[in-house]
């Protein structure tokens, strides 16, 4: 009714057996029917079904216009994350949060690693002030306790989870689906902290051709390709290009380094779809990924790559992956998924070389089967990593062999309540036995009041790189005091959803979630002990994070939206002092409070529409080299916020849009990068256990590191794009 355009509405004449679905226009088109009369039936969750008489004449095209009303209940989206089979998000035991691409719109970004800033509880975080590459903390747990799943796989993990976000075309992705707490009774490890799974398109579902390109006054260019065709009556498929520039060095702070990464990428990914009999699902999925990326003193150029005279970190990264989903031909429901990849990684931190290279293959075989007021999910995953690099930590090729079976089995008490009980065994080729069940439990009180409770475990495997990326960078001297085992969580959570629906179409929705997650044998750096070092160990104690987030949606029949979220966040790691007394400590770069909003204004008359996002940060415990440090220990509050404006055409086929990123031009200090003036340590006196002292030259007793880093270093900057949209 506010004449947006719905995609992915489903399309069925029910007369002539045939059907579609809407593209990102909100068009759809049926060829080949017969002259007659037809039934034309139009269905979205969270709409009214439309139902129409038509007449199809020879020779004649067709033109519709249709309205959907939304429906007395507001409706939900279907899912699959949270229980590896598609089911309505309202009637799903686990917490799904579903975002899609229009979302993300709002502020364009270059990567979804960077559009995550849009999600409540949902953290990008720099890992380094000079190469800037990141990771993904959710719910104030680190970047290697979240996994990345690509419909449904996971294929970035590990190494690759450094990069993995970054090159996705945001072209072929038609949802984000994520899931905050330990998943690993379907996922396995490194599901602790909660999954991002990003869902491409079918092909069928795409435009014919897509183009999206988006320029800044930084001098990036970002451009977003994406294209679908019919193979014949057999197959379809759909190609997205990612391809991203900044060649721009620039040092606003004056410490004489990059603010932000020179960076060339390219990715380039395909999908197939095959047609059978039965409309069985048989796809095919690849992607390959180039990226060159550098930051360093401002006159580093790659004859200084890998030497001692001029401070660079250049990395080189190739990476490709291939994904599949073939259901058996049986009577029963049968899937038979796999993905393999491989990354290779190519990198020096100043005179520090580091060459990586990391396989992975998955394969998971699941049955899907109703009986009665049961519904199971029965299945089994052997994942296999092979991971090499040249640093002393790695002292011969790693290999896990991860075999594993679970069983999940969703029980229909009443009408409105589910109970869902799993359990996963896994056998890892280093830890042995690993269990981790899990409960579910969803009540719908009514149609607008809806509460969960889950509970579970989570376990994670060690893969040192993932710990911490600082260990390659700066000076410091990586520690490993012992063999490291696998981690292991305990997770409770309570969801509460509550809908408003008032007059003239108003709707508000809350979402509300509380949490506790207490850990065994967490492993996390130490950079106090010894600020030369970053020490690993099994927290020899027990560790937890816990809080809770609210998140808002309110919504106008003008068409005016708002979406608003905050968090509060408690991460401490317990253990005992020399006397027996318990202590507490905060890890560092976790934050206590943090906010996001969005909020969309159209003005119809002129085809334009406003939207302002952002998002606020509370203070975080930094990183610094011992107490004569300078640099504060804990950071400010801060927020990133953003405006933009876009014209539309009215068939929304064409699209100009820009803004203003970072309104606020906030940037951390500019003495981030410890001794940024000597970053290879030639004017620091140590002393005989190779700890620096304070000198003339330096007196702090600081060493070259770049490791304090919690805010971007990109200031305010404008933006300008178009998007095109051929049906």
């Amino acid at each position: 009714n506010n004449r947006e355009p719905v995609e992915f509405a489903n399309i069925y004449l029910e007369e002539a057996k045939k059907g579609t679905t809407t593209d990102e226009a909100g068009a759809f088109f049926i060829n080949r029917i017969r002259p007659g009369e037809y039934t034309l039936r139009v269905s979205y969750i969270g709409y009214k079904t439309y139902n129409t008489n038509i007449t199809v004449k020879y020779g004649q095209d067709l033109n519709l216009d249709i309205s959907l009303e939304p429906d007395d209940v507001q409706g939900e989206e279907v899912v699959i994350t949270g229980t590896l089979k598609e089911i309505s998000r309202a009637k799903s035991p686990v917490p799904v949060e579903v975002f899609t691409p229009k979302y993300f719109k709002m502020n364009p970004t270059p990567s979804l690693y960077d559009a995550m800033q849009s999600v409540n509880g949902v953290r990008p975080q720099l890992n380094c002030n000079v190469c800037n590459t990141g990771d993904i903390h959710i719910n104030g747990l680190e970047g290697p306790y979240t996994m990345i799943l690509i419909d449904g796989m996971p294929i970035v993990s590990g190494l690759s989870t450094v990069y993995g976000l970054s090159g996705i075309p945001n072209s072929i992705v038609e949802r984000i689906e994520i899931v905050k707490g330990p998943a690993s009774t379907l996922y396995g490890s490194e599901a602790v902290g909660g999954l991002i799974n990003v869902i491409t398109k079918k092909p069928s579902n795409a435009s014919i051709f897509t183009i999206d390109m988006m320029s800044s006054s930084w001098g990036e260019v970002n451009t977003d390709v994406a294209g679908m065709f019919n193979v014949g009556s057999s197959a379809s498929e759909l190609t997205g290009v990612n391809a991203f520039w900044y060649d721009n060095a620039i040092d606003n702070n004056g410490d004489n380094f990059t603010d932000v990464t020179l960076q060339k990428r390219v990715s380039v990914f395909q999908k197939w779809a095959f047609k059978r009999p039965e409309n069985k699902l048989f796809t095919l999925a690849g992607r390959f990924l180039y990226e060159d990326r550098w930051g360093g003193e401002m006159d580093w150029t790659y004859a200084d790559r890998g030497g001692d005279e001029v401070y660079g970190e250049s990395i080189f990264t190739q990476r490709w992956e291939m994904i599949g989903n073939y259901q058996l031909p049986t009577f029963e429901k049968l899937l038979l998924s796999f993905s393999f990849n491989a990354h290779h990684q190519d990198s020096y931190y100043g005179d520090t070389f580091y060459l990586a290279d990391q396989r992975i293959g998955f394969a998971q075989l699941t049955w899907d089967k109703e009986v009665g007021n049961h519904s199971f999910v029965v299945g089994s995953a052997l994942r296999y990593t092979w991971y090499d690099d040249n640093t002393p930590a790695t002292t011969a090729a790693d290999e896990i062999l991860l075999p594993g079976i679970f069983v999940q089995d969703d029980i229909t008490l009443t009408p409105k309540t589910n109970l869902l009980l799993g359990l996963r065994y896994d056998y890892n080729s280093s830890h042995r036995n690993i269990w981790t069940p899990r409960f579910a439990w969803k009540w719908s009180v009514n149609e607008k009041n809806i509460i969960r409770l889950n509970a579970g475990t989570g376990f994670r495997v060690v893969n040192l790189f993932t710990e911490e990326h600082a260990a390659l960078t700066g000076s410091r001297e990586v520690v490993i005091v012992e063999e490291l085992e696998p981690e292991q969580s305990y997770n409770a959570n309570v969801n509460y959803e509550k809908k408003f629906f008032g007059i003239s179409g108003a709707y508000l929705g809350l979402d509300a979630t509380a949490w506790y997650t207490y850990f065994n044998n967490q492993i996390s750096p130490d950079y106090e002990t010894n600020p030369n070092q970053i020490i690993y160990d099994n927290l020899d104690g027990y560790a937890v994070t816990r809080g809770f987030s609210l998140n808002a949606d309110l919504e106008f029949d003008n068409g005016i939206k708002i979406k608003a979220g905050g968090s509060f966040i408690d991460v401490f790691m317990a253990g005992e002092d020399e006397f027996g007394d318990e202590t507490k400590t905060r890890p560092v770069l976790t934050e206590k409070w943090t906010g996001t909003w969005s909020a969309s204004f159209p003005l119809r008359a002129y085809g334009l529409k406003i939207d302002y996002t952002g998002n606020l940060y509370g203070p975080m415990k930094l990183p610094v080299l011992g107490e004569a440090d300078p640099r504060a220990v804990e950071s400010p509050w801060w927020s990133l916020q953003n405006i933009q404006l876009t014209w539309s055409q009215p068939n929304n086929k064409f699209e100009i849009y820009g803004g203003v990123k970072n309104l606020l031009n906030y940037t951390p200090p500019a003495n981030s990068i410890a001794r940024s003036s000597d970053p290879f340590d030639r004017n620091v006196v140590f002393d005989g256990n190779g700890n620096p002292e304070a000198s003339a030259n330096n007196p702090y007793a600081l060493t070259f590191d770049p490791a304090y880093v919690y805010a971007p270093n990109q200031g305010i900057r404008g933006f300008l794009g178009f998007r095109y949209l051929f049906r």
